[in-house]
């Protein structure tokens, strides 16, 4: 091989690895740029993909993440010990879903179906966060719901955004 092959295959040799570092490199970048697809559903997507049909669900943090409980009826006390939620469920929830058959769900600030509420419909299917809500009442719907019966739209005059 003479020196002038030789000096081009070395050439050939280093823009070969150059390449390589470069391509490593714009990959690794790319994880930066495009999060991946479960950092990118800030919302309660998948925990509406695996809700069981004709339930409510309640969570303690925003995007549906910290379980609190599920309801296929209504409770008007989350904090008693009786029925789906109970004890320090009770002015808990950060995010809630109605993957309901028929109803929307109204959610009350106070016990018993007093209070202002908030209704969650069927197709809006959840709020990934209470933070920005108030009931009827004015007073900020995160970490306030103290009970939740099934309601009708017409029954409800406040919905979660």
């Amino acid at each position: 091989m003479d020196e002038f092959t030789h000096l081009h295959m070395k050439e050939y040799h280093l823009m070969r690895k150059a390449f390589a570092v470069m391509t490593t490199v714009a990959v690794a970048s790319l994880g930066v740029i495009v999060p991946a697809t479960s950092a990118q559903a800030a919302d309660c997507s998948d925990a509406m993909a695996g809700a069981d049909s004709g339930y409510m669900f309640a969570y303690d943090s925003t995007n549906c993440s910290g379980y609190l409980g599920k309801a296929s009826g209504d409770d008007s006390n989350w904090g008693d010990s009786a029925l789906s939620f109970q004890g320090t469920d009770t002015n808990s929830a950060s995010s809630i879903l109605n993957n309901g058959n028929n109803y929307e769900v109204k959610f009350y600030n106070g016990t018993g179906g007093t209070g202002g509420h908030i209704c969650l419909s069927r197709t809006e299917g959840w709020a990934s966060s209470l933070l920005g809500d108030t009931f009827t009442t004015g007073v900020a719907a995160n970490n306030a719901i103290s009970g939740h019966a099934w309601s009708t739209a017409s029954n409800c005059s406040k919905w979660a955004v």
